[in-house]
């Protein structure tokens, strides 16, 4: 239905994270030729990178577009230093400018509800303030439902998982987390941050 709605107009967001197969699984049974904007940071894991490319081409997705920040704007330390200007700069930025360039009016995410207290009143149709519309078809799943959802698709998990990281960003910025513990909290662990800034 978007893609009819924003014919050429429409494109994927995706981290390739955790929970990102079901998405691009659900993309991919509609139009494989879908834009996917994939943000490389420059600071992923390298298991999300190898991941991204065994997903990519399990699923014979055909227009990824990788999307990098200017490095001139960046230092290595301003992760640390500075995480919400770092987000900015490699994230927020980078995104704004791919939407402009393509004249995106529509972006598909795979946000949900029980991810963060930002998120739980999400809704599955949203615009922002740029007039730019989000679409979240999995704002209402469950965890529960996600997982069962993963099972059937029948697509690799991310390789982190296994090793406690259930919710996965850049890698300076993500740790694994304890058994039942929030997956958000492996991210910018010791920071008054849950958000990126690319969705609020």
């Amino acid at each position: 239905m978007a893609r009819v709605l924003f014919r050429n107009k429409c494109a994927v967001l995706s981290s390739f994270g955790a929970e990102s197969a079901l998405l691009l699984a659900m993309v991919a049974k509609v139009d494989r030729d879908l834009p996917v904007f994939f943000l490389n940071t420059g600071k992923h894991f390298p298991e999300t990178l190898s991941f991204k490319e065994e997903i990519i081409k399990k699923l014979g997705l055909k227009n990824i577009i990788e999307v990098r920040p200017e490095s001139g704007d960046l230092n290595e330390d301003l992760w640390q230093e500075r995480p919400d200007l770092c987000c900015d700069l490699r994230k927020k930025k980078p995104l704004q400018k791919i939407i402009q360039d393509k004249g995106i009016k529509a972006i598909l995410t795979g946000r949900k509800r029980f991810q963060t207290p930002e998120r739980q009143n999400l809704l599955s149709i949203e615009q922002d303030d740029q007039g730019l519309f989000k679409i979240n078809p999995l704002a209402f799943f469950t965890e529960r439902e996600i997982s069962v959802q993963l099972e059937k698709v029948d697509l690799p998990e991310h390789p982190l998982v296994k090793k406690g990281y259930l919710s996965i960003g850049c890698e300076p910025c993500t740790r694994p987390v304890c058994k039942g513990e929030d997956p958000r909290k492996g991210r910018w662990p010791e920071k008054e941050k849950t958000e990126c800034g690319i969705h609020l």
